[in-house]
């Protein structure tokens, strides 16, 4: 009597029959976007002819292929079938009113499911749902580990190979020197001793020729001992090693320009004296600092990260600017450059400005000033508030531009220049750096607006740099 009332419960909490054919399931499936089931000879049937058809429940769209076996509801329904059975076999062997009974119970088995089972059914699906999210989670969670450690592995392996270069160009290049030096010894020894060969024979001949009026001049004279150049292979070495050191700089900014852009950007509005430097920044400096006549009005410039063309890069505290082969990942700024130019962040209105800027390591270059709203696509020099020298390497010409006017200047590419700006005499003047200063151009300026250090790198297929160079004070 009991497991009777048990079927019952069960039979009236979970339907188990077909909504197309109106008899037990047989071999259910169930769809993957509603979750009803049918059995799968009548859904088969049922979307005969059609590619996609609708739930006959629901009507939500679905394809054969997302059918999928229900085998928990066909295991329901063979179990319920054999207790159903097993009770036909007793109610033939009971009275008239156990046989009611059993066909109360059936009348009961074939009844419509209420709101119970629609209850369970969601909770069921809840369920499942929930454990295809953990599985898909867990999934994501194995592969992002194993993408992680590739991503380390390779990062690893990139800096080994540049740290085993490194040291290999380092013992090379210390094993050169070596060699250099003992054989610089070596003749410098064997230059010694015919040296005193030499004072020897000069004084037997002095000896010999003491009675002459004139004495006898020996045309071995040390003066004829070639000078060793040791000090230009070393040079050379020395030179080779700096480039080294650029191109290892450039390899690091364009595999890892994130790791090494600045994480904040600078003070738009900065004005700091190159005299209130400490010793510390002072040992960076790319170049060692020169007096210089115009020192007294040396200032700090430093680059603005807002203002630069997203394939130049900025390394070594904002003062150097060179070519990247990848877009670097810089804040998003309505000032940008679109063209591959770059301004400093400090401006000057009043009074004397100096500033040097090393331009060996271009061979496309343009610097100069320019007025703050200068557009983003407005190229330095060709505009009526922008002023600048330039050096064009294919054409090997060096010139002054302002409102795209061009004049030839007919001198040789400086590597370093010097910008002078005198806002009381409203002039701007460029000069070539070496020992000395020489004058390149002057410019008279007619704008009163503040003025921006701006400078421009020719060909983005090419590795070129500009720094701004420390220069010592008074």
């Amino acid at each position: 009597m009991a497991a009777a009332v048990d079927l019952e419960r069960l039979l009236s909490a979970v339907e188990l029959s077909c909504a197309c054919c109106l008899q037990h399931f047989t071999e259910p499936v169930r769809l993957t976007g509603c979750g009803h089931s049918f059995c799968r000879a009548c859904i088969v049937t049922y979307c005969k002819g059609r590619q996609r058809a609708g739930c006959p429940l629901c009507r939500e769209g679905f394809e054969l292929k997302d059918l999928r076996p229900n085998r928990e509801l066909a295991a329901l329904v063979n179990l319920v079938l054999k207790e159903v059975q097993g009770e036909e076999l007793e109610t033939r062997h009971e009275p008239g009113p156990s046989r009611d009974v059993a066909c109360n119970d059936q009348s009961s088995a074939g009844r419509r499911p209420g709101e119970k089972e629609e209850e369970i059914w969601d909770i069921s699906k809840q369920l499942e749902t929930t454990a295809e999210t953990i599985h898909l989670l867990r999934t994501d969670l194995s592969k992002t580990k194993e993408y992680a450690s590739q991503i380390k592995s390779q990062i690893t392996k990139d800096f080994c190979c540049m740290k085993e270069y490194v040291e290999r160009q380092e013992r090379n290049t210390l094993r050169f020197i070596e060699q250099e030096q003992k054989a610089a010894q070596q003749k410098i020894e064997e230059t010694i001793h015919q040296l005193c060969v030499e004072m020897n024979k000069l004084t037997d001949i002095k000896t010999q020729t003491s009675n002459l009026s004139e004495r006898h001049r020996y045309k071995g004279s040390p003066s004829t001992v070639d000078k060793i150049t040791l000090d230009e292979k070393l040079n050379v070495v020395k030179t080779a090693v700096e480039d080294l050191k650029r191109k290892l700089e450039i390899l690091l900014l364009e595999k890892y320009a994130r790791q090494f852009l600045p994480a904040q950007p600078p003070d738009l509005y900065q004005e700091k004296n190159v005299c209130s430097l400490s010793p510390e920044s002072a040992a960076k400096n790319p170049e060692p600092m020169i007096s210089s006549p115009f020192s007294q009005w040396a200032d700090d410039v430093t680059f603005d990260l807002t203002r630069v063309y997203e394939r130049l890069a900025i390394t070594a505290q904002n003062r150097k600017v060179m070519v990247s082969s990848y877009p670097t990942d810089y804040e998003p700024s309505p000032n940008r450059f679109c063209i591959s130019q770059v301004m400093c962040s400090q401006s000057f209105s009043t009074g004397c400005h100096y500033w040097e800027v090393i331009t060996k390591d271009s061979d496309g270059w343009a610097v100069g000033v320019a007025h703050e709203m200068i557009g983003k696509r407005d190229k330095l020099g060709r505009t009526e508030h922008s002023w600048c020298v330039e050096w064009l390497g294919p054409k090997k010409q060096l010139s002054a531009w302002h409102r795209d006017k061009e004049t030839l200047l007919h001198k040789d590419k400086p590597l370093k220049v010097g910008i002078f700006l005198e806002l009381q005499k409203k002039t701007v003047s460029f000069y070539s750096i070496t020992d000395k200063e020489m004058l390149l151009h002057t410019f008279e300026i007619n704008s009163s607006n503040p003025l921006y250090p701006a400078f421009w790198l020719y060909s983005l297929e090419r590795n070129g740099s500009l720094t701004i160079n420390h220069t010592n004070c008074k």
